[in-house]
């Protein structure tokens, strides 16, 4: 006979989402169960930003937020007007984590440890009561009559009013992120928008980009060409790797990039602009000012001042100027060339790496299934969604974590209400 325990709230998954439900539930009076398989909670979120985690995007505009979540976006307003970046960083800041905006309104931990973030957490859901029940196996839902009744584990069955899925997608599986909370979510009703990896690093098939590896560049405008017109534009650092590229500007625009490369008779290129500060003609007058300081060397020692070293064999070979010719001697016509070059780089995107090497995965429960002010399941009664098992595409820069912040606190808070309401009946 399995054992039975009874609460008023259980959440299933360990991650940001599942620990800010699980936290709010019980700051508002529920006897909370947070159930995750893996040994320790927030595994995947100790890994996220470098290790550095980061936490939310200090965009303070609601608007220019969701504006950065694509077809997607307006259904997360509610959310993030329920618990926006003000207050997720006011939140942090109160559990005693110092943080410091950087770049691109990135904002991180002051220690730029992740392992803070996560004791944060703990000490948020340990102030609360909530019982935490580590490497147990979940294993589905039972109900009856349009609501769940139990949560099946491994030996015993857990009882609560209400439930909430906080289990993620299917990017890191070694995270544990291997995409059971879709399945059951699918054999309870709902329908799975089809997962594929986003924010996902590319493989290319030019031979120069494998040989630059290791070279990260900032303020590099990277634009998607399908069948020769512009498609996407993302602009920040890159860094060259050994299968391909990677780096926030990529991982920002892979999602599209995998979408056209589905049609193989599609041509797809990206294009890099490595000096997208300085227009055609200022770039061109920059090149003449560093040919005129090393007029007397060959072109291939002439470009220290205007790129990356690991970067100028690859340039100097695509320019088709001879490497040893002397500076003084380039034509204007070869002066050109290598100008368009560098403001319109172009390589062959293959593929995308896989679910094992995304930070985040596109895809989940459809939202038109979900309430967007509370994050309940318009199919079940008691069952809530949080962070990524949702079909959420949000871009790098802090905006992934908002999310799962904003939807657990949602979720977290009406799934408690929901049971002080059912035990006032």
């Amino acid at each position: 006979m399995k054992k039975r325990n009874q609460f008023d709230v259980a959440v299933i998954g360990g991650g940001p989402a599942g620990m800010m439900a699980a936290g709010r539930a019980a700051e508002l009076g529920a006897r909370v169960i947070l159930v995750e398989k893996n040994p320790e909670l927030g595994k995947k979120l100790l890994i996220t930003g470098g290790g550095r985690c980061n936490l939310t995007n200090a965009e303070t505009d609601a608007r220019k937020f969701i504006e950065k979540l694509g077809k997607n976006g307006k259904f997360f307003f509610s959310p993030i007007a329920a618990f926006g970046t003000r207050q997720a960083i006011d939140f942090f800041e109160g559990l005693g984590v110092k943080t410091k905006m950087e770049d691109r309104k990135r904002v991180f931990p002051v220690s730029n440890d992740a392992a803070d973030v996560l004791e944060a957490l703990k000490s948020y859901m340990e102030k609360g009561g909530v019982t935490i029940a580590t490497e147990a196996t979940a294993a589905g839902f039972n109900k009856k009559e349009g609501r769940l009744t139990h949560l099946n584990l491994r030996g015993s069955e857990i009882e609560a009013q209400a439930y909430i899925l906080a289990t993620g997608g299917r990017s890191r599986p070694e995270t544990g992120a291997t995409g059971e909370g879709l399945k059951w979510a699918s054999a309870l009703g709902h329908t799975i928008l089809n997962p594929f990896p986003a924010l996902v690093p590319l493989k290319i098939s030019d031979g120069w980009v494998k040989q630059t590896q290791g070279l990260s560049m900032d303020n590099i405008e990277v634009t998607l060409r399908v069948n020769g017109k512009k498609d996407s534009v993302r602009t920040g650092n890159i860094l060259f790797t050994h299968f391909g590229m990677s780096g926030p500007a990529i991982l920002d625009i892979s999602k599209r990039v995998g979408e056209v490369l589905k049609d193989k008779t599609t041509e797809v290129l990206l294009t890099l602009d490595l000096k997208p500060a300085l227009s055609v003609t200022q770039l061109d007058e920059r090149v003449q000012k560093d040919f005129k300081k090393y007029q007397n060397k060959t072109f291939r020692n002439s470009l220290d001042d205007l790129l990356p070293r690991k970067l100028i064999p690859a340039i100097v070979k695509m320019s088709q100027i001879n490497p040893n010719k002397p500076v003084h001697e380039i034509t204007r016509e070869d002066r050109l060339r290598l100008v368009k070059l560098l403001k319109d780089l172009r390589m062959s995107p293959i593929g995308l790496l896989g679910f094992d090497k995304a930070i985040a995965s596109s895809g989940g429960v459809d939202l038109a299934e979900v309430d967007t002010k509370t994050m309940r399941s318009k199919i079940l009664d008691n069952l809530y969604f949080a962070g990524d098992v949702l079909d959420i595409d949000a871009p790098t820069g802090g905006f992934n974590l908002q999310l799962c912040w904003s939807t657990g606190y949602v979720a977290g808070e009406a799934a408690a209400r929901q049971t002080v309401e059912r035990d006032e009946l």
